[in-house]
C-alpha cells in the first residue's frame, strides 16, 4: 500500500511567523505599553544573571524552538544554550536551556518562554503515551484541527515531536469530505470523491489544489458505496471494533489501495484496540484539546 500523507508541520516560516503573532499578544498582556515595573525598581540596568530551564516532570521536549522567537520579539539581552533537543525524553531536573543576559530580560521573558513550553511539552508527552500503546500493530496515531485557536501549527508540531503524525493543517491542504458536505450538498460519498477528482492536483481559483482526497463515513453501506470510487483515505468514523473488522475485510477485497482512518472514542484506553483492527490510521483529538501542561520550571544561578 502506498501512503499518500498530509504535509508535516515544522518549525518554518510559517510556523515562526504564527509564535511571533502570539508572542505579540502574550507581551501586550503581560506589559501592555508600560514596563514591569517590580523588575525595574529593584534590579540596576546592569544586572547579569542566568537561569536553567529545568522539566519537574518526565515527559518529551517541544517548543525548545520558540525561546529564540521570544527573546527576539522582546529585544532581550540574552544568550541561549539549549541542551536537549525537540523530541528527546526529559529527564527531571536536567537542564534543558540555558539563558544568560541582562537580569532585567530575564525575569520578564520567564514567564512566556516557560508558557510556550509547558504547552507543547504536554501536547507532545500525551501523544507519545498514545503511540506507546500502538506500537507494534503498524497504525498511525494522527491529530486533528481540534486546536487551540492561534496554536495550530505550533500544536501540531508538538504531535509530531511526540511520535505523531499531521493531519491535514486547515481546510487549504486536501479534501475532507464529511457528513455534512453530504447532506447539504445532497451527495453519496462516491459523487463529492468523483467530484474532488475533477480538481485534485490541478489549479482552480487561482490556487493550486491539493491532491488528497479523504472522506469520512459512517456506515459499512456508505464505505461498500465508496469504496470503487477509490479516494486515498475513508475516514471510518464512530465504528464499533467489529465494523472496523468488517471495514478491512472490504476494503482489502474491494480497494486494497485504500487506507482506513478510525476516529470516534479514542482514548488511552482504546486505542490499541482499535489498532488491532487493521486500520492504517488512527486520528485522535484528544492528543491537543485534552493534553494538559508538563510541569517546567527555571532554576536560577548566581554565576552569570
Amino acid at each position: 500500500m502506498v501512503t499518500r500523507d498530509y504535509a508535516t508541520v515544522l518549525p518554518d516560516a510559517a510556523m515562526e511567523d504564527d509564535c511571533r503573532q502570539l508572542i505579540r499578544l502574550a507581551v501586550r498582556e503581560d506589559l501592555d505599553r508600560s514596563l514591569d515595573w517590580t523588575t525595574v525598581r529593584l534590579l540596576p540596568p546592569e544586572t547579569r544573571g542566568r537561569c536553567d530551564v529545568v522539566s519537574r516532570q518526565p515527559g518529551i521536549c517541544a517548543g525548545l524552538v520558540t525561546a529564540a522567537w521570544v527573546v527576539d520579539e522582546m529585544d532581550a539581552d540574552l544568550e541561549l544554550t539549549p541542551h536537549i533537543a525537540d523530541g528527546n525524553r526529559l529527564v527531571v531536573g536536567q537542564p534543558i536551556l540555558t539563558l544568560r543576559g541582562n537580569g532585567r530580560d530575564l525575569l520578564t521573558c520567564e514567564r512566556l518562554i516557560l508558557n510556550l513550553m509547558c504547552r507543547l511539552c504536554g501536547v507532545a508527552t500525551l501523544t507519545s503515551r498514545y503511540v506507546e500503546q500502538i506500537a507494534g500493530t503498524g497504525a498511525r496515531l494522527y491529530d486533528t484541527r481540534k486546536t487551540t485557536p492561534g496554536w495550530r501549527r505550533l500544536e501540531k508540531y508538538a504531535v509530531n515531536r511526540g511520535g505523531g503524525h499531521n493531519h491535514r493543517t486547515g481546510l487549504y491542504d486536501g479534501f475532507l469530505i464529511k457528513d455534512n458536505h453530504l447532506a447539504l450538498g445532497n451527495l453519496s460519498p462516491s459523487d463529492a470523491v468523483d467530484q474532488a477528482r475533477q480538481w485534485a492536483g490541478g489549479v482552480a481559483e487561482l490556487a493550486r489544489v491539493p491532491e488528497i482526497v479523504e472522506v469520512e463515513v459512517d456506515s459499512l453501506q456508505q464505505l461498500a458505496n465508496v469504496l470503487p470510487s477509490g479516494p486515498d483515505i475513508v475516514l471510518v468514523d464512530n465504528f464499533s471494533l467489529d465494523d472496523l473488522r468488517l471495514a478491512v475485510e472490504m476494503r482489502n477485497s474491494v480497494a486494497p489501495a485504500v487506507e482506513l482512518e478510525a476516529s470516534g472514542n479514542v482514548k488511552i484506553d482504546t486505542i490499541r484496540q482499535i489498532a488491532l483492527t487493521g486500520v492504517e490510521r488512527i486520528s485522535c483529538g484528544a492528543l491537543t484539546h485534552q493534553a494538559g501542561w508538563l510541569d517546567l520550571g527555571m532554576d536560577w544561578s548566581s554565576n552569570s
